[in-house]
C-alpha cells in the first residue's frame, strides 16, 4: 500500500492562493489515480479533484472549477492541488487519496473506492 503525505496547508486572506502537495512513498504514485477531498468538522467528505495516473484526465467539482488545478509528477511521486482565488467557504482540512487503477480513465470522485489516504492538511481562508 502507498503512503500519503500531504503538506502547503496554513491561513491566507480571502483571494490568495496556496498549493498543497501530497507526497507518496512504498510504491510508485504512477500506479495510482489520485483525488483531493477535503473536509470541515461536522460535515460530510467533499470531493474536490482527480487525475488520472498519467495526469491525461483532470475532472473537478463545481465549486472549485477554474479555481483550483490538479496536477501530478510522478518522476516525483507528488500530487499536486494549486488553489488560486480562494473563499472562506474553502476551509477545511484537505486529503490526498489513491486508487490503484488500470488504465487512464477518470478516477471515482467519491471517497469509497479510495484505499490509501493522507493524514490531512489544514487550510483556513480568511475573509
Amino acid at each position: 500500500q502507498v503512503q500519503l503525505v500531504e503538506s502547503g496547508g496554513g491561513l491566507v486572506q480571502a483571494g490568495g492562493s496556496l498549493r498543497l502537495s501530497c507526497t507518496a512513498s512504498g510504491r510508485s504514485l504512477s500506479r495510482y489515480g489520485m483525488a483531493w477531498f477535503r473536509q470541515d468538522p461536522g460535515k460530510e467528505c467533499e470531493f474536490v479533484a482527480t487525475i488520472s495516473r498519467t495526469g491525461a484526465n483532470t475532472y473537478y467539482a463545481d465549486s472549485v472549477k477554474g479555481r483550483f488545478t490538479i496536477s501530478r509528477d510522478n518522476a516525483k511521486n507528488t500530487v499536486y492541488l494549486q488553489m488560486n482565488m480562494l473563499k472562506p467557504e474553502d476551509s477545511a482540512v484537505y486529503y490526498c487519496a489513491a486508487d490503484q487503477m488500470y488504465g487512464d480513465a477518470y478516477p471515482p470522485a467519491r471517497p469509497g473506492p479510495y484505499d490509501s489516504w493522507g493524514q490531512g492538511t489544514q487550510v483556513t481562508v480568511s475573509s
